[in-house]
């Protein structure tokens, strides 16, 4: 199990004694020196993947590139790759939260947490488990053998405080260093206590990442006095800014039919990839908007993706 450590005020991720290179992901190049505080880029390529879903909730997943209206700042970009992205490889960080105050429900968490693993994974993907209380743990690198993930699995035991934004900053970090679609599964009950990085840097970490995150919410009791609401919103509002989405559980029923729900819209996925206009501006963060014209019937249809992108990358 390795030990993923915050260093300020880099907040480089150090696994034990191993230097991991910075690596620019995707499809953007470096284009120039890296500064004190940020990496500029040319952004070559921008890939956006959507989430189509009908007024039930079930994914769309019969829709054509015709179908699709797609804005950078307000400013129609025109699609140059389009393809429905069930086949291409996912790289998963499930995240499980193991602050004392989950102790009760993690047998049921880990429970559900393996039936994601079996039911998701294909030989191209890879999973990497993680789990963080106090610090942030890695207990499986990125693997399709689901014997070393449930392995993982029962190694993992409940530890103290709750360092979430770090689990999401350093999640984000390691995805960033993978290929095709990126994901990162928190499921906590969500409060943050110990973390060296905030919200906000968080946030980012997983936008420049083009991880999308979907957070799994436990409340056990409803009208908890402990219950910790601003972590909760601060997840949502995660989750809808990367494209993904929040779920609240509170039991294994529960749990499980937020793992299915997770699964079949990451089997129906599109991708809406463009080359973006290239404009002067005031903000190195590009605003993505997706909207559906001429939907077949079955409607009305709602669409998930994330918020947008940053043309400077910060350090890490």
């Amino acid at each position: 199990m390795i030990v993923l450590s915050m260093r300020q005020p880099s907040h480089a991720l150090t696994l034990c004694c191993l230097a991991v290179a910075a690596v620019i992901s995707g499809n953007a190049v470096a284009t120039a020196q890296e500064s004190v505080t940020t990496l500029k880029v040319d952004v070559k390529l921008v890939n956006v993947f959507v989430t189509v879903t009908d007024s039930h909730g079930a994914p769309v997943s019969t829709l054509k590139e015709a179908n699709f209206l797609l804005k950078e700042d307000g400013k129609d970009q025109k699609i140059a790759i389009f393809s429905r992205e069930s086949e291409l490889p996912l790289s998963i960080v499930l995240s499980v939260d193991t602050s004392l105050s989950t102790r009760k429900d993690l047998p049921l968490e880990l429970t559900s947490a393996r039936k994601f693993a079996h039911a998701i994974l294909r030989p191209q993907d890879a999973l990497a488990l993680y789990k963080f209380s106090e610090e942030v743990h890695e207990v499986v690198p990125f693997t399709a053998d689901l014997k070393a993930i449930d392995a993982g699995i029962d190694r993992i035991r409940n530890g103290a405080a709750t360092a979430l934004y770090d689990a999401i900053y350093l999640g984000s970090q390691a995805l960033g260093r993978r290929q095709g679609r990126k994901v990162m599964v928190v499921i906590t009950d969500g409060g943050d206590t110990v973390s060296q990085v905030d919200y906000k840097e968080a946030l980012r970490a997983a936008q420049e990442a083009e991880a999308i995150i979907y957070s799994i919410i436990i409340v056990p009791i409803e009208a908890s006095a402990g219950r910790d609401t601003g972590g909760e919103h601060a997840l949502i509002q995660i989750s809808g800014d990367t494209g993904g989405k929040y779920y609240y559980a509170t039991s294994l029923p529960q749990l499980d039919d937020a793992f299915r729900q997770i699964s079949d819209e990451l089997r129906t996925q599109y991708l809406l990839a463009y080359y973006p206009t290239q404009r002067p501006s005031d903000s190195d963060f590009r605003r993505i908007q997706v909207n559906l014209v001429d939907a077949p019937p079955g409607g009305p249809f709602q669409t998930r993706n994330r918020a947008g992108y940053y043309t400077a990358k910060g350090s890490w």
